[in-house]
Order: structure tokens, then sequence, then C-alpha cells
């Protein structure tokens, strides 16, 4: 009969010596496990002797305990009637609340969607989910784009019916919008992943599934209807083998068609209102195991050596152990080795890496042109920019590749203007996030429900009733194009295997 703990016993073991915490009601020694961690000694010590799973539940998979403790790690049960009271109110959370369910088709917009979630989800997910680089420039910017590119309705066209189906890399689905790589997704609702995937099934649309997703891949994927696309995101680890191991697990789910290799944050961006929200950074795990001795500046980005910063938000925290030494010489060839899915390339954010992308084909069969939704580097340019790029100095791109983009997607009438510029389709991330926040895998489906009703009228009052119709005919970008790019188009073809070079 596993033994009964009060908590004030379990509150002694708070130590590096002997060190106990409480999840889920059962208490564990992880005193052996603290050197093991890859997050290094600090994150568990602060919780130390105390009970961890509000911190613990929403970032790590299930399964996670079992992978790492040993049977005798769980020592027993915790006495719940001694814990100490963690209830908190609105006031002293600083979190709104909003009294009785949501009535989600009374939302008629992802940003009231948005509105409701943030008065909804704690402060922390908010300020990880909002947060962008540095003056939310490129973040802002990425939807304001659209806003500058205008539609060309033509009349007397029968537009009763109308087909959004379309197909990425060869699979059928019926939205021309996807569900880019969204981490974190139990920090705004137990559904997470999973539930993004319950509502992406619904409208037949597809997942990307984020390398820091808070379930696994295997619990993500168990529910799919035939049919259903979903690919894995990928941020190649300082330790390869992780990497290596992750391939391989993935290559065991025949519901993952691609690897979505991301690219536009190599070192993390700097995400003031992520970084000032509080008891996030301290209490969360890290990708790159650092000890506690190591002496690499807190503002570091070597690569090989990082060092985490003393006090950090979600983001910086899921990052620490990203390569930053990938280059097209060593990393395809490397892929090549331990997967035979198809790779696409995220996070191109000019014409001379989509022409370079493109001659690397067939194990390259895509490109998502992105700027990490305006968290990497502030006043980069939008994926539309680049779309226009393409088209200006290197069109032949699309015929050799596939083009996606993702960033600032709010309406329908965004989605429609990508795939006029040659996207083949398009990314939403946060929306996904703040529909779980909203009303879990209900708020997903209510977020596809209304992006989806959007493309469908926008292509209707086009004169269009299927996507391949869809062309620079129906827009008109000149505004747009003033602003892109108007320098030597740099595209003299390199070896594969030497380093690119730009024409000066």
């Amino acid at each position: 009969m596993a033994k009964v703990f009060d908590y004030a016993e379990v509150a002694q073991h708070n130590t590096a010596a002997s060190c106990w915490v409480i999840l889920y009601g059962n208490v564990y020694d992880v005193t052996d496990f603290i050197p093991e961690h890859p997050g290094g000694a600090k994150v568990i010590l602060q919780l130390a002797g105390s009970d961890a799973t509000e911190e613990y539940d929403p970032i790590h998979p299930p399964g996670i305990l079992e992978e790492n403790l040993k049977p005798e790690n769980k020592l027993g049960t915790i006495n719940a009637d001694t814990l100490p009271s963690t209830e908190k109110s609105p006031v002293e959370t600083g979190e709104a609340v909003l009294e009785g369910p949501v009535d989600l088709e009374s939302l008629l917009n992802l940003d009231d969607i948005e509105e409701v979630a943030t008065k909804q989800i704690p402060n922390k997910a908010w300020a990880y989910y909002y947060s962008a680089s540095d003056d939310l420039k490129s973040k802002t910017f990425n939807n304001i784009v659209y806003g500058q590119i205008l539609l060309r309705p033509r009349i007397f066209v029968d537009c009763v019916n109308c087909d959004t189906s379309t197909s990425f890399l060869g699979h059928d689905v019926k939205l021309p919008i996807y569900v880019s790589p969204a981490a974190m997704a139990r920090l705004a609702h137990p559904d997470g992943e999973r539930g993004i995937g319950q509502a992406c099934e619904q409208f037949g649309a597809m997942q990307v599934i984020s390398q820091n997703a808070s379930m696994t891949p295997e619990q993500i994927v168990a529910d799919a209807k035939p049919g259903q696309i979903f690919g894995w995101q990928l941020y190649v680890q300082n330790e390869r083998e992780k990497s290596e191991a992750m391939l391989a697990r993935i290559k065991k789910l025949p519901q993952i068609k691609f690897i979505c290799l991301t690219l536009d944050a190599p070192v993390p961006g700097k995400r003031e209102h992520d970084e000032r929200s509080k008891n996030v950074g301290s209490n969360l795990p890290v990708r790159a195991a650092v000890q506690e001795g190591d002496s690499v500046s807190t503002t570091s980005t070597n690569a090989k050596t990082p060092a985490p910063p003393r006090s950090m938000g979600v983001g910086q925290s899921l990052f620490w152990g990203t390569a930053a030494d990938l280059t097209w010489q060593k990393t395809l060839p490397w892929l090549a080795k331990h997967t035979d899915l198809p790779i696409v390339l995220k996070g191109l954010q000019t014409h001379e890496d989509a022409y370079l992308a493109s001659l690397h084909t067939p194990q390259v069969k895509a490109i998502i042109l992105s700027n990490h939704g305006g968290r990497a580097l502030d006043t980069a340019p939008p994926g539309v920019h680049t779309l226009l790029e393409i088209r200006k100095y290197c069109p032949e791109v699309f015929d050799r590749i596939e083009v996606w983009v993702d960033g600032g997607i709010k309406r329908g009438t965004d989605v429609v203007k990508a795939l006029c510029l040659g996207a083949r389709g398009v990314g939403v991330g946060r929306a996904a996030l703040f529909g779980l926040g909203a009303g879990g895998k209900e708020g997903v489906a209510r977020v596809l429900e209304i992006l989806k009703a959007e493309t469908e009228t926008c292509m209707r009052l086009l004169g269009v009733d299927r996507i391949d119709q869809l062309g620079m005919q129906h827009i008109n970008t000149r505004a747009v194009e003033r602003d892109i790019y108007d320098g030597p188009a740099a595209l003299e073809r390199p070896s594969l295997w030497s380093k690119p070079r730009a024409k000066l």
C-alpha cells in the first residue's frame, strides 16, 4: 500500500541532497535526476519540496515522468488536505475572468476570438502567444501589408459553387489553410495539440505539429482519421543524436507526411512581453544541458555552449539547445541519412534563399515564407514581400517547389490574396492557440469555420469558384511593390556543395 505523506514532510526535502516534488497527487524523489535534467538543476530546485503540478503539466507531454524516473522514485501519495491553498483572486493574478461559457457563434472574427481568449488564459500563456520581437513591427506589418493589397472583383460570373479544396505535397485537403507549428498549446487549454488536430480533421485542414508541443506526437495523431495530414516541425539540436532519435520516432507514424525544418529562428528573438511575464522562465525546462558552473555570458548566443539568462520567458527557454550552425551543404545531406520524408523548409525571407531551395529538389518539396510570426528578427519582411520578390526575380521557383506562407493571416481575404500571389496555402499559428483559449477544440474549429466562410465569400465576390483560378489578375499590389527589395537578383547558380555567394 502506497505511503501517504503530509505536505509538511515533503516540504523538508527541498535541497539538492534530498529533492522531492509533488506531481498529480503523487510524491517523487527526483534527487538523482537533478544532474540529468535538460534544464539544469536550478529549474527543479526552485520547485523542490512543493507541488509542481501547475507548472509542470502544461509544459511536459504525458509520459515524460515514466520515461525519466525509475518506479522506486515514486514514494507515495500526498494527503490533499494538508496542501496549502493556491487559489488566487483575479485581482491577485491580474487576469480577467469571463462569467459563464462563451457563445462561440457570437465570435465573428479572429480578433473577437483573441479578445475572449485573452480574458480566459493565464497571463504567462497570453504573454508567450502574443509576444514578438523588439517593437512588434514585423508582427504588426505581417497583417497590415495584406490591407495594402486591393482586390479586383469580376461581375456576371456564376458563383453558386465554391470549392476551397487543394493539395499539399500531393495530399488532398479541403482548405488551403493549415495550422502552423504552435508550441505549448496546453498552456491555453487541456485539449492541446490533439484538440487542434481534431478541429483540423473536422474541416479537412492540415496540421504541422510543433517540436515543442505539450503532447507527444503519438498522442496527437492517435485519433486521426484516414486521410488526415500532419507534418512534424524539426528544430535541429546541438546534440544531433536527439534529433536523429526523434526522426526515427516520427518515421513510425504514417500520419506524418513531411518534416518541416525550421530555419528562421536559429537563436531566440527578444520577446519582451514574454520576458516580463512573471514566474514563467524560472520554472520551464530548456533544451540544452547547461551546467551550473558554466561561465558563458548571460547574453551569449554561442551555439555550442549557451547559457540561459537568469530570467527568461517561455520562448527563450524553449530555444536553448537549438543548433545555430545549419548550412545548405551539411544539414540537408545529414537529413537525407535519417529520414526519407519530404523536407519543407520554413522561414525563408528572400528570393535568393527561395531560389537556392528550389535547387534541392526532390528532397526539398516546399518552402514556407515566414518571419516566425515576427518573433525572431524585428523589421524582417512579411511573407507577402518575399512572394513578390520571387515573382520578380525567379518566378520559376513556383514551378519547381510548392510555396507556402504564414504570418499575419486574420481574414479570408488575406488567404485569397496570398493564393493570388502564388502561395499554395497559408498557415495560422496564434489563431489556433487563441481558439483553444476561447473554447478548446471547438474554439479552434470556430477559427477554421470563420476563415473558410470568409475565403468562400471572397472567392465568390471575385467571380472565382476554384482555388486554381486565383491569380494576379484578381489583385492590385502596386502599393506593396513600392516597398519590396529592388537590388540585384543575386541568382548565380552555386555548386550545391560549395558556399553560395551572392553577386555584388
